[in-house]
């Protein structure tokens, strides 16, 4: 007999309802648009102020006098203290909304953005960039929710997608400041952490403007009538938390060796690359940005995966979007080549950005 995940590697198919995506794309209101697009806003800003590090690497580490593994230590320090930040804008996310939460939490963004583009020596430099990993951690939890939340079921694998452009975005734009603003201005790499730390405000600003997650509300409702209110979530998602560990302890491991895989595609193909490009290519720093440019344009049409997995489902397309990348590895690491390395990153961006708009 064959085993149960080749048995149920395509979904069987809803027998309720569905209206389908189109009809379902025309019922949503505008506020179901703004919070949507308020979220996508938000995830954009989150990628252009981490990658605004991966992309000076090289300035900065003639900036500081030190060499670029001692530069990349800042980027390791974000994604460690990303996770306090997940957790704790998770909590607050719970108890106070969606809203506010995420206003504050970009708004800190922009703070340490801004302050990163004012260090003086390198402690300077690794310590704010460690606050900053705790203020990113926040981002994609409260971005997510506030933009897919209240969509339609049928609408969730096609928003997941799209949302998940957005990162794609934020790299993009990141990019092309570095190659036309940070290459003309006398203050280099601190004119992108300017930049970055303004268009995140602007996006603090937009999502102050979008009303509450009306999911949020009701649940807020839902416990007020009980007569508890969401003060207490804390308490109920640490006793919650236990229970899941005992009951579905080995499902846990494999969510986080699954997400850890999926950090492994995501940071190791993209955090370093203008890096590997001006180093082990030796490509200059405009077509080690180009060549960037043209990955994350790939990127921001990836929305189609998510749109597939509404039909084949989330494992089916994962699984074919990773074996993608696997294929396309050798043209990403050994030609010299601009045209063929810009051709292997977009490839290789393709099946990595798809898969995480899917997951």
């Amino acid at each position: 007999m064959a085993p149960y995940f080749l048995k149920n590697l395509i979904p069987h198919r809803d027998t309720r309802e569905s209206s389908g995506i189109i009809p379902a794309l025309k019922k949503l209101t505008w506020v179901q648009w703004a919070q949507f697009w308020s979220g996508w806003l938000a995830w954009t800003c989150d990628a252009l102020d981490f990658f605004s590090v991966s992309l000076t690497v090289s300035l900065l580490s003639k900036q500081f006098g030190k060499q670029t593994t001692q530069i990349t230590t800042a980027i390791t320090l974000t994604l460690l203290f990303r996770s306090v930040g997940a957790v704790i804008f998770g909590i607050l996310s719970d108890r106070f909304g969606r809203k506010w939460p995420l206003v504050f939490n970009l708004f800190l963004c922009c703070i340490f953005s801004l302050a990163t583009s004012f260090v003086n020596t390198y402690s300077q430099f690794l310590a704010v960039r460690s606050l900053f990993g705790i203020a990113m951690g926040g981002i994609w939890g409260l971005a997510s929710a506030t933009a897919l939340e209240n969509l339609p079921v049928e609408l969730r694998g096609l928003g997941s997608g799209i949302l998940q452009e957005g990162y794609a975005v934020g790299y993009l734009i990141a990019a092309v400041i570095n190659l036309t603003l940070v290459a003309e201005s006398s203050h280099t790499w601190r004119t992108l952490f300017w930049t970055g730390s303004g268009i995140t405000f602007f996006a603090g600003i937009v999502r102050a403007c979008v009303p509450e997650s009306e999911v949020f509300l009701r649940a807020k409702a839902v416990e007020k009538a009980r007569g508890t209110n969401t003060t207490q979530k804390t308490k109920i998602f640490v006793r919650e938390t236990k229970e899941m560990l005992k009951r579905h302890w080995l499902l846990c491991i494999y969510a986080v060796l699954l997400m850890t895989g999926f950090n492994f595609l995501s940071h190791g193909s993209q955090d370093l690359y203008p890096t590997y490009l001006e180093t082990s290519k030796n490509f200059s720093a405009h077509d080690a940005t180009v060549a960037t440019i043209i990955g994350n344009l790939v990127r921001c049409f990836c929305g189609i995966a998510g749109w597939a997995s509404q039909y084949i489902g989330r494992r089916v397309t994962i699984v074919l979007l990773v074996l993608l990348v696997g294929a396309f590895i050798p043209l990403w690491i050994l030609p010299y080549s601009f045209s063929a390395l810009a051709a292997g990153a977009f490839c290789i961006q393709f099946g990595v950005q798809g898969a995480w708009g899917v997951v």
